[in-house]
C-alpha cells in the first residue's frame, strides 16, 4: 500500500530531473542491498534484505530466511523457488508455484496428476497479490476451482469445440473460456489448492491444468492478459512449476520479538497485506524523495545523481511558486475530480472483475456464438436490478433456500422477475451449473431463465416470476378461495411428469433434476405447475446410465438406492416424483408429525399402507370427495411403482407421463358427463362413502386401452 504523497513525489522526479529514473538508477554504484558481512547473491539472483542467507543477524526474521541450493534461491521455509526479488520497494518476490493437473497419465508429470500438494501461507508476511497474477485453467470441457481452507472461492469453465485435447490453439481469442478460462484472485490469499472437474460426462477432456501465475509471465507484450503466448499454453505438459507473485511487509510481531529494528532516514508506514479485516499487520518502508535503493538496510538508500543539483533546485522552486499561486480552490477542485474519476475507475474495475470472476467471458462466448439463445438470455446491468428490487429490500424477499435468496423486482419496462441471489462467495458452482442447464431448456413447465448480472461480487439470475408461490405452501397451507382439487391436482402431478419426461428423453441431452420436491414446484397466474431450481441439475451424455456423485438431496425425497450407492439415475428424480404424487393424494408433508414429538416418513407410511389394504384411511378427504376411486387408486398404485426401493423396477417418467395423461383424459370425460347427469338428475346425491373398500380387491393399471385414442395421448405428450 504505497501513500498518496510518494506518487505526487514520483510525478515531481519525471518532471524536473534532467535524468530519466532508469537512467539514474543506472549511474548508481556500490549499492548497499544487504547487511554487512552477508552474501547477497545465490546464482545470479541478488537478494536483497530483510531476505537473507546463513547467519541470523542477514535476515530479519526466518519467514524471509533464504537457502541456495545448487546455486538457486528457495524461501527456507516454505520451500518456494524464489526467481526475482523485483524491487526494493515493491513489496514483491516471486516464486515458483505448482501446476495443478488432470487427466495427464501419459506425460512427463503423470506423478503429478490430480496432485493435491497445498500451498500454505498462513502465519506467514507473504499473500500472493491479488493485482499482480491471475487464475488460470487450461484444458477441454472443464469446471476449475480455486479452493482456499475447503471452500470453493473462484472458478471458471474452458470449453473445446473440436478433438484437439493436446494443443490449445487461442488465437487472438485470448483466455475468454475457449481452451482456456481465467479469473481473478481474491484478495489476502495465503492457502489455496485447485481442483478440476468434467463439465460434461460425456465430453472428451485430455490433459487439463490449473494455476496461479503471473500476469507478466502468461501476457505476450505486458498488456495484462489480452493475449496469451500460445508457446507458454502448449508448455504447460513440460513443466511442474510456473511463475507467481507474492506480497510481503514486515510483520509487526518480527519489530517487537526480535533484534531487528527498521533504519530511521526512509519513509516507513503502516501496512495490511496480510490482514483480512484491513487492520494494520505490518510495516513497509521507501527511500525518501531523491533517494533511491533498499530502505531496510541503514545507508541503502542513496541520492540519485543530478537531483539536488543547482538547476534542479531552481526548478522545483518555480514549480512550487506557480502551484503556489493557483490558491488552494483550485487545488481542493482537482482533488474533488480526481477523487470522483478514481471512484469511478474503480468501481468500474471492480465490476470488470466481478464479471470475469463469474464466467461472463464465457457467457458472451456462448451468446455470440448461438449456443445460448439470445432472444431468451440476457446480461442485466446491477443497477437496473438494484432498482428492480428496491437495492434487494428484505420486503421483497420470495424464498430463501440452500443456494441463495430469491427476491421479487419490477425491470424498467414493467416486467415482473424473480432475481436469484446466490448465497455464498466464490462459489460459483452452483450459478454456472443452473445457467447451462437452464439455456439448454424449452419446455413450459419449467421456469423461463431471463439472464443473468455478473457485476456483483456474488453473481444473480433473472428468472419470470411465477406469482402463485410454491406447490409445498399451496398444498399444506389451502386456501379455501382457491382449493386444491382433485382436477388442480391431477393436473399438476402430470405437467411435473410431463416436465420431467422432457428432461430426461426430449432435451438434447439427458438431464437429472436430483432435487425434485414440493417447494421446487412453482405455481403460476393460471395455477400451472413450473419445476425450478437446477443449481444440483447435470447433464450426462446419452449413453451414461448413472452419475456418481457425492450424496445430495433433501431429506423426504432422497432416493434410498442413490444414498447408499451414490449413483444418481434417471430413476432416483423418478423416486422423488413418487413422494410429491403421495404428497398430492394424501396432503401430508414428506416429514409429517404422529405425535408425541415424534415424524414418519411419508414415503414408507404410504407404501405400507397400501401393502395394509388402508389405501383410503390416509387419502386427503377432499380427494375422496371429488374423485372416482378406480382413478386415485390408479395414481395410487403409480406412486407406489415409483417408489420401489429397486430402482429398475420404478417405471420412467415417459411411462409416469402416459399414464397420468391418460387418467387425465379418462377423468375429464367422466366430469363432462357428471355434469350432464347432474343437469337431468337434479337433487340425485352425486357421493356414495366407499365404505369396506380394499385396495387388495382393486389397485388397477391404467394402460393404453383405456384412452380415447393412442394418438390423443401421444398428441398431449408432444405438445409438453
Amino acid at each position: 500500500m504505497i501513500p498518496q504523497f510518494t506518487i505526487f513525489h514520483i510525478i515531481i522526479l519525471i518532471i524536473i530531473s534532467p535524468i530519466s529514473p532508469p537512467q539514474a538508477y543506472a549511474q548508481l554504484e556500490d549499492v548497499i542491498i544487504a547487511q554487512n558481512g552477508c552474501n547477497s547473491t545465490c546464482g545470479e539472483i541478488s537478494i536483497p534484505f530483510p531476505f537473507g542467507m546463513n547467519e541470523p543477524h542477514c535476515y530479519a526474521h526466518k519467514w524471509f530466511e533464504i537457502e541456495c541450493k545448487s546455486n538457486t534461491p528457495y524461501l527456507k521455509s516454505l520451500n518456494l523457488e524464489v526467481t526475482d526479488f523485483n524491487d526494493y520497494y515493491s513489496g514483491l518476490v516471486q516464486i515458483m508455484n505448482p501446476i495443478y493437473r488432470s487427466n495427464c497419465r501419459h506425460n512427463k508429470t503423470s506423478s503429478n496428476d490430480n496432485k493435491t500438494v497445498t500451498i500454505n501461507l498462513r502465519d506467514s508476511p507473504f499473500v500472493y497479490s491479488q493485482g499482480e497474477n491471475t487464475f488460470l485453467a487450461v484444458g477441454c470441457n472443464n469446471l476449475a476451482f480455486l479452493q482456499s481452507n475447503g471452500t470453493k472461492i473462484g472458478g471458471c469453465v474452458s470449453i473445446c469445440d473440436d478433438e484437439n485435447n493436446n494443443n490449445f490453439d487461442v488465437g487472438s481469442d485470448g483466455c475468454n473460456g475457449r481452451y482456456c478460462c481465467k479469473t481473478s484472485l481474491p484478495s489476502h490469499l495465503s492457502e489455496f489448492n485447485a481442483t478440476l472437474e468434467v463439465l460434461r460426462e460425456d465430453s472428451s477432456n485430455g490433459c487439463s491444468y490449473a494455476l496461479i501465475a503471473s500476469d507478466y509471465w502468461i501476457s505476450l507484450d505486458n498488456s495484462y492478459m489480452d493475449y496469451l503466448e500460445v508457446e507458454t499454453l502448449n508448455e504447460l505438459k513440460n513443466m511442474e512449476y510456473a511463475p507467481a507473485l507474492l506480497e510481503w511487509e514486515i510483520l509487526n510481531d518480527m519489530l517487537i520479538n526480535s533484534t531487528f529494528q527498521l533504519p530511521s532516514d526512509p519513509i516507513c508506514y503502516d501496512s495490511n497485506v496480510t490482514s483480512l479485516s484491513n487492520r494494520t499487520t505490518g510495516r513497509q518502508c521507501r527511500c525518501s524523495l531523491g533517494y533511491t535503493g533498499n530502505p531496510y538496510v541503514s545507508g541503502g538508500c542513496t541520492e540519485i545523481p543530478g537531483f539536488f543539483d543547482k538547476n534542479n533546485r531552481s526548478k522545483k522552486w518555480a514549480i512550487v511558486g506557480v502551484s503556489s499561486s493557483l490558491g488552494s480552490i483550485g487545488l481542493l477542485i482537482g482533488l474533488w475530480f480526481l477523487h470522483k474519476d478514481m471512484k469511478k475507475r474503480m468501481i468500474k474495475k471492480r465490476k470488470e472483475k466481478f464479471f470475469k470472476r463469474n464466467g461472463g467471458l464465457l457467457l458472451k462466448q456462448r451468446m455470440s456464438s448461438g449456443e445460448v439463445n439470445v432472444d431468451r438470455t440476457a446480461l442485466f446491468t446491477l443497477k437496473d436490478l438494484k432498482k428492480a428490487t428496491e437495492n434487494f429490500n428484505k420486503n421483497r424477499v420470495l424464498g430463501k433456500g440452500g443456494q441463495g435468496t430469491v427476491y421479487k423486482g419490477m425491470l424498467v419496462d414493467g416486467k415482473i422477475v424473480a432475481v436469484k441471489k446466490f448465497k455464498v462467495e466464490g462459489k460459483v458452482e452452483e450459478f454456472i451449473n443452473e445457467f447451462v442447464v437452464l439455456s439448454q431448456i424449452n419446455n413450459r413447465n419449467v421456469v423461463k431463465l431471463l439472464g443473468c448480472c455478473l457485476e456483483t461480487e456474488i453473481p444473480l439470475l433473472v428468472y419470470e416470476f411465477i406469482p402463485n408461490g410454491n406447490l409445498f405452501e399451496y398444498l399444506h397451507d389451502q386456501n379455501e378461495d382457491i382449493p386444491m382439487t382433485w382436477d388442480m391436482r391431477l393436473r399438476i402431478a402430470t405437467e411435473i411428469a410431463g416436465a420431467l419426461f422432457y428432461l430426461h428423453s426430449i432435451a438434447s441431452q439427458p438431464i437429472y433434476h436430483r432435487d425434485v420436491k414440493s417447494t421446487n414446484i412453482l405455481l403460476d397466474e393460471k395455477y400451472r405447475a413450473k419445476l425450478a431450481d437446477f443449481g444440483t441439475s447435470r447433464i450426462i451424455s446419452i449413453e451414461a446410465t448413472h452419475l456418481t456423485t457425492v450424496v445430495q438431496g433433501t431429506f423426504g425425497y432422497l432416493d434410498p438406492e442413490y444414498f447408499h450407492t451414490s449413483q444418481f439415475t434417471e430413476k432416483s428424480d423418478v423416486y422423488s416424483f413418487g413422494v410429491v404424487l403421495a404428497e398430492l393424494l394424501t396432503g401430508k408433508k414428506p416429514i409429517f408429525s404422529v405425535g408425541s414429538g415424534e415424524f414418519q416418513n411419508l414415503a414408507s407410511y404410504f407404501i405400507q399402507c397400501i401393502e395394509d389394504n388402508m389405501l383410503f384411511d390416509i387419502i386427503d378427504k377432499r380427494v375422496i370427495k371429488e374423485g372416482e376411486k378406480e382413478h386415485i387408486t390408479a395414481v395410487a398404485n403409480l406412486a407406489y411403482r415409483c417408489l420401489e426401493l429397486n430402482g429398475r423396477k420404478r417405471p420412467t417418467m415417459k411411462e409416469v407421463t402416459l399414464e397420468l395423461e391418460g387418467i387425465r383424459v379418462l377423468n375429464k370425460k367422466l366430469n363432462v358427463q357428471q355434469n350432464h347427469e347432474e343437469i337431468e338428475l337434479a337433487g340425485i346425491e352425486e357421493y356414495q362413502h366407499w365404505d369396506g373398500f380394499s385396495a387388495s380387491n382393486s389397485l388397477p393399471f391404467v394402460d393404453s386401452q383405456t384412452y380415447s385414442t393412442d394418438s390423443e395421448v401421444m398428441h398431449i405428450i408432444a405438445l409438453k
